[in-house]
């Protein structure tokens, strides 16, 4: 055997899954930033050697793949492109990245996952293919399932993935009685709650949170405020208060208000005068249809949403069947019986009994456990 045909062969499976883990932590970088396009990775290695690296860039494009390859430049020929997601195949704004790929001169393709996205689906990969590019797909595909699942929902259902988040004591309360708030967690609990902000492209409250809390939603870490997702509240009348933060910054940070058809149409001037984007869905009692707003959020490029909202709107979700993910914070303190639960009228337990324990961090003297869809 040749030098350049030994060279030329696939390395190992070992160093696959590891090229192709980076490229995952890569494409993590944008996560919240890049939609309504997917948080691609993707690593060019030749010899063994890294010679281009690319993720998806703020608000969708360049492509993680067009980025690794112009990094790489002339190495790109002859090398093994690891990519976290097919790559695309269709004409955009941008030339298909299967057709940059083929005209770099790329010799392997490794690519987690096929794009549920029907312009593509398999597309891109039979292009390369038929170019005489070697191509493997699915490594490390339940990586890729769990990391582009705002994708695959939007594309597969038509709403975004929606990631529950829930605070409770050592007891299991979110709050104190009369629906008073309560510090629950640290601060460094509080910096992840920015952290997973920064990894959504929106966040979801109710209207009641708005009056009684006034919160701001945003990322206030620092060099984090550019990233903070679109604030989107629940508010069937129209109650938000011009002067409320979320009204009075949406210049700098976008707010979306869900109303019921019948609101009134003086109070969304009012708000739109503001800067506030207003979207009339249907509903029933004051209830606004939850599958109906998401569907309007999908529509606008939306892919993964953050509910923070209290336990009415929380146990709204719940009882829909629309949590596809929660993030539970326990706090060591204890409330006691007459503080609130943290879903109205639902057992937590039984809640989350019925959905697949993923991961547990520890947080200071807090924790933080991720619970899935089963």
């Amino acid at each position: 055997m040749s030098l350049a045909a030994a060279m030329a062969e696939p390395p190992p499976a070992a160093n696959d899954a590891r090229f192709m883990r980076l490229a995952f932590q890569l494409g993590r970088r944008q996560r919240g930033n890049t939609w309504p396009n997917p948080a691609v990775g993707a690593v060019l290695v030749k010899d063994g050697v890294i010679v281009g690296r690319g993720w998806t860039q703020a608000g969708g494009r360049p492509h993680a793949e067009t980025e690794a390859l112009r990094r790489a430049k002339e190495q790109a020929k002859g090398a093994t492109l690891y990519v976290t997601l097919e790559p695309c195949s269709h004409h955009g704004k941008t030339r298909p990245c299967a057709d940059a790929i083929i005209k770099a001169g790329v010799a392997r393709v490794v690519s987690a996952l096929e794009d549920p996205n029907p312009e593509v689906a398999g597309k891109g990969h039979r292009r390369m293919t038929e170019n005489g590019i070697a191509v493997d797909v699915d490594l490390c595909a339940d990586d890729a399932v769990r990391t582009h699942a705002g994708h695959i929902r939007r594309v597969r259902d038509a709403r975004p993935h929606v990631l529950l988040k829930l605070a409770v004591s050592a007891d299991g309360k979110a709050g104190l009685f009369g629906r008073k708030p309560a510090a629950i967690t640290g601060e460094a609990a509080r910096t992840r709650v920015f952290q997973l902000r920064a990894e959504c492209d929106a966040i979801l409250v109710g209207i009641g949170t708005v009056l009684a809390d006034d919160p701001a939603l945003t990322c206030r870490l620092p060099g984090m405020f550019e990233r903070s997702p679109v604030r989107a509240v629940l508010d069937s009348s129209l109650r938000a208060p011009i002067a409320s933060g979320v009204v009075a910054t949406v210049r700098e940070t976008p707010t979306w208000v869900f109303a019921s058809r019948s609101a009134s149409k003086k109070a969304e001037e009012v708000l739109r005068d503001k800067g506030v984007e207003v979207f009339r869905v249907g509903g029933r009692k004051g209830r606004l249809d939850l599958a109906q707003v998401l569907k309007t959020l999908a529509k606008r490029g939306i892919t993964r949403l953050m509910v923070e909202g209290g336990p009415t709107v929380a146990a709204a979700f719940v009882d829909a069947g629309l949590v596809d993910e929660f993030a539970l914070f326990r706090g060591p303190k204890v409330i006691g019986g007459e503080g609130i639960d943290a879903i109205e009228n639902m057992s937590l337990d039984e809640v989350t009994q019925g959905m697949r324990h993923s991961t547990t961090e520890e947080i200071g003297d807090d924790s933080l456990e991720f619970f899935e869809r089963a």
